[in-house]
């Protein structure tokens, strides 16, 4: 879904890195893999199609974390509790 997105923290020797991997159009979405090693995120098509493709090697990644889109906020009660 369009503003998915994946952050992926490395470590870099020294130092860390940030990258991030998004949904960037209607219909697209961001599919995480783990195997043998390689951790890859790519954005995908509705049919599949691999658009982007971020790879990394399992062993250097700190932490990955999945965004999902914001979804329309949900309608508060206005009346006071109790």
């Amino acid at each position: 879904m369009k503003g998915d997105r994946v952050e992926i923290v490395i470590d870099a020797g020294d130092t860390t890195r940030t990258y991030e991997l998004a949904a960037t159009r209607a219909g697209r979405r961001v599919d995480v893999s783990i195997g043998r090693g390689v951790v890859v995120v790519a954005e995908v098509t509705r049919s599949g199609t691999p658009v982007r493709t971020a790879r990394f090697m399992s062993a250097r990644v700190l932490a990955l974390v999945e965004h999902p889109a914001s979804q329309a906020p949900i309608a508060q009660d206005a009346g006071e509790p109790g």
